[in-house]
């Protein structure tokens, strides 16, 4: 019998597994909620919400009296504040993970946004923005909350005469997100049903790559395929040979990312497709040295217990920042949370 990722983790000492929701979990699959929504269902919430942000119409049909909504950890207001202010289109690029079990929905992807340079300034053309995002859909078949992370271009103040350049090196995130055309074909692979693994032997897996990074002293566990490729931001940060990256997944954490990152912490599990392998994310990288801190949304590939892609949409946010959605015991926690 194949031994459980679970107990091999625990066996080289890595950060203790904790589910935040419950003290263990139920065999098997977590059973279905009233509203049993399966997976075309699940992304047509997704389009059916941005579509929503895009037209500034909060139907009670879609959505419960009481949805939350959060962006870049910040409670506002649904309707009239943040991405849904000034989104005027939706892009090209789409990348749904749906989680039937827990009836919740993330995504990556884009919007065109339009903003004002200044309150009475001429506006800008419609740019591209990355989003991550996650719903969830409640037991009438509606979207309860909305946590989603926007990835904004660099903008003047005031308008200008000439271009102004960024001193940023790398494109737009939502330039470059939009570039990549459509997910790595290898994330749309089902996994055959006899390999597929429980949610918390996925989860354990995606959790040792945070594992891996913290406090990294080049020695440690890194659970990666030959031809692991990671996207940040819509740029290829590590892969193998010919992928436009200096280093592979795990030669980049065994030679460089040393010691880098302080904490990482308020790791919400929030969605897994059995199906696929693939485990969605929200955390924070805390850098104190710096006073930074990363917020970001983050997937992974999973076969056969090894990561082989890695994608996220990230922003910097003030340093120590929440998601909105933990307490605080758990906003400074590095334990797992799988959020249900």
């Amino acid at each position: 019998m194949r031994r459980s990722i679970r107990a091999t983790l625990a066996a080289i000492a890595l950060t203790t597994v904790s589910m935040a929701t419950s003290a263990s979990e139920p065999p098997g699959d977590v059973p279905l909620p009233v509203h049993n929504c399966q997976r075309q269902c699940l992304e047509g919430y997704v389009n059916s919400y941005l579509e929503a942000m895009r037209d500034k119409k909060v139907d009670p049909a879609l959505f419960a009296k009481n949805a939350r909504f959060t962006e870049n950890g910040v409670e506002l207001p649904l309707g009239n504040e943040g991405l849904w202010y000034d989104t005027v289109a939706i892009g090209n690029y789409k990348f749904y993970i749906p989680d039937p079990e827990t009836q919740q929905v993330t995504f990556l992807g884009t919007v065109m946004e339009q903003a004002p340079t200044t309150a009475e300034g001429p506006a800008n053309p419609p740019a591209p923005v990355g989003i991550a995002l996650r719903l969830r859909i409640d037991d009438q078949g509606k979207i309860s909350e909305v946590e989603q992370i926007v990835a904004r271009p660099d903008r003047p103040l005031r308008p200008s005469p000439t271009p102004t350049v960024s001193s940023n090196p790398f494109p737009a995130t939502g330039e470059a997100v939009e570039k990549m055309g459509s997910p790595d074909p290898v994330f749309l692979q089902p996994i055959p049903p006899d390999q597929r693994e429980s949610r918390a032997d996925l989860i354990a897996v995606a959790n040792a790559y945070f594992d891996a990074i913290q406090r990294n002293t080049g020695k440690g566990y890194y659970p990666f395929t030959d031809d692991c490729l990671r996207h940040e931001n819509g740029i290829v940060t590590a892969g193998p040979k010919g992928s436009g990256a200096r280093a592979g997944c795990k030669e980049q954490l065994q030679t460089s990312l040393l010691g880098i990152v302080t904490s990482i912490r308020d790791r919400r599990f929030v969605a897994v497709d059995r199906e696929r392998g693939i485990v969605f994310s929200f955390a924070f990288f805390d850098h104190r040295s710096i006073n930074w801190t990363w917020q970001l949304g983050e997937l992974f590939k999973i076969e056969n217990n090894k990561i082989r892609r890695v994608e996220a949409i990230f922003i910097r946010g003030p340093y120590g920042i929440c998601s909105g959605w933990s307490t605080q015991q758990q906003c400074r926690s590095e334990k797992i949370q799988d959020v249900r």
